[in-house]
């Protein structure tokens, strides 16, 4: 793809769309196969440079792994335990997931492993989850002496016991206690501090444990309690849900045009937050139809709206620009981690959103938008950050032109974004 991308107003978004894998789901999946006993087989597992970058980890720790294109499908044989792995150096890019999830399980074996990824990544807070894991007889440190990676790991098994976890931040430092903790020698109560932001996030890690065999005491999501010494069974084969942040740019793009789009892969049986958006949209004037693994919408007029997202803030980048579209002001609150994402999110979005004529109020932990009242073309950076690319491709729903800098960027979840949106545009 080249630097740019120009795009032309479009007229209408309508179709249907079949989503790649969920991210969160298949970077939880692999770790989770890894753990276990036995033999996963994972389909609709996404091809990202995220996922890939926990497929790269996974071969380099010494866990056997296949790959079969053709059934797109992912096997991966566990190692019942520790990482077989006594030593490595691992380049994460710019995926907390990853960076977060193995720096909790890697605790588990024995041996020194160090985390590191891109300049971003040693920009984004960890050191929540470094003093979490300490309490649990981790040995932990940030080798630079910030509250970033990289990260060194001195692992002898992890102890176990009682640990205090800060939970306003980020909800993946408890999803990485939490994915590790059965394998802890003795039982881990983990105790979160503050508020617990992103929770379906979390909910979704104890969906997952469970079909892995390990159920969690959830005590209203302030204390989680998780038998140690006991581990993980493969229960053979797991299917990824289509990617519901990633519907979210369709889903929006249908509501702004007047079109109508039927995202296929998650639904009402789902279990990622995001598909609320819909629920979202249609406060704003959308109409929502939903089945098991599906959501159709069907556009109208929208209004603004004032909207606490923060159960799914990468959906909050899309309520933003869909503000550019509805009558009034759309307020995005609660959105403070917006901050210490792939980019500076808030200031991202505040920048882009201003260069189309775009009235906004930048809070601390919130934006007010106000649409146009005369729209100007803009060249939208994106700051290496997938999600500013996708959400302000809707922006060329509007009566000018818009060029994307960068939009390769999409690689981090979702490679071929741009061919597949270009499949429902009318112009």
């Amino acid at each position: 793809m080249s630097q740019t991308l120009a795009l032309d107003p479009i007229k209408k978004i309508s179709g249907t769309v079949q989503l790649p894998g969920s991210k969160s789901l298949s970077n939880r999946v692999l770790v989770l196969s890894m753990l276990a006993e036995g033999t996963t087989h994972i389909n609709n597992l996404l091809r990202s440079d995220d996922v890939g970058h926990m497929l790269g980890a996974l071969g380099q720790l010494g866990v056997a792994y296949s790959e079969d294109e053709r059934a797109g499908q992912v096997t991966v044989v566990g190692s019942g335990g520790p990482i077989p792995a006594r030593q490595a150096r691992l380049f994460l890019g710019n995926s907390g997931t990853t960076m977060r999830s193995l720096c909790a399980a890697l605790t588990l074996g024995r041996g020194r492993f160090v985390l590191d990824g891109s300049p971003r990544m040693r920009q984004r807070p960890i050191e929540d989850l470094v003093e979490g894991l300490a309490q649990l007889g981790a040995e932990v440190a940030c080798l630079n002496g910030d509250r970033c990676p990289p990260v060194r790991i001195e692992a002898r098994g992890l102890r176990g016991g009682t640990t205090d976890l800060s939970g306003s931040i980020s909800s993946q430092y408890l999803t990485a206690v939490l994915l590790c903790a059965p394998l802890a020698q003795t039982d881990v109560c983990i105790r979160v501090k503050g508020a617990l932001v992103s929770l379906p996030y979390v909910d979704m890690t104890l969906s997952l444990m469970a079909r892995f065999g390990v159920t969690v005491d959830n005590e209203q999501n302030a204390v989680f309690r998780v038998k140690g010494n006991r581990g993980y069974q493969t229960p053979g084969t797991v299917d990824v849900e289509g990617d519901a942040s990633s519907a979210s740019y369709f889903l929006a793009g249908a509501a702004i045009t007047g079109g109508t789009v039927t995202v296929r892969g998650c639904g009402s049986d789902s279990l990622q937050g995001d598909v609320q958006f819909a629920g979202v949209l249609e406060r704003m004037g959308a109409k929502v139809s939903w089945e098991p693994q599906a959501i159709t919408l069907r556009g109208g007029r929208l209004r603004g709206i004032d909207v606490d997202m923060n159960a799914m803030p990468d959906a909050a980048m899309t309520l933003a620009v869909v503000g550019l579209f509805a009558e009034g002001k759309t307020t995005v609150r609660n959105v403070y981690n917006w901050r210490v994402k792939e980019t500076e999110r808030m200031q991202a979005m505040v920048s882009e959103l201003r260069k189309l004529g775009a009235d906004v109020e930048e809070g601390r932990d919130s934006l007010v938008v106000s649409p146009p009242r005369r729209w100007t073309s803009a060249t939208i950076d994106t700051y290496d950050d997938h999600r500013v690319a996708m959400a302000f491709s809707l922006a060329a729903c509007g009566p000018v032109p818009v060029t994307i800098n960068d939009p390769s960027c999409v690689s981090k979840t979702f490679p071929d974004y741009f061919e597949v949106l270009n499949t429902l545009i009318s112009r």
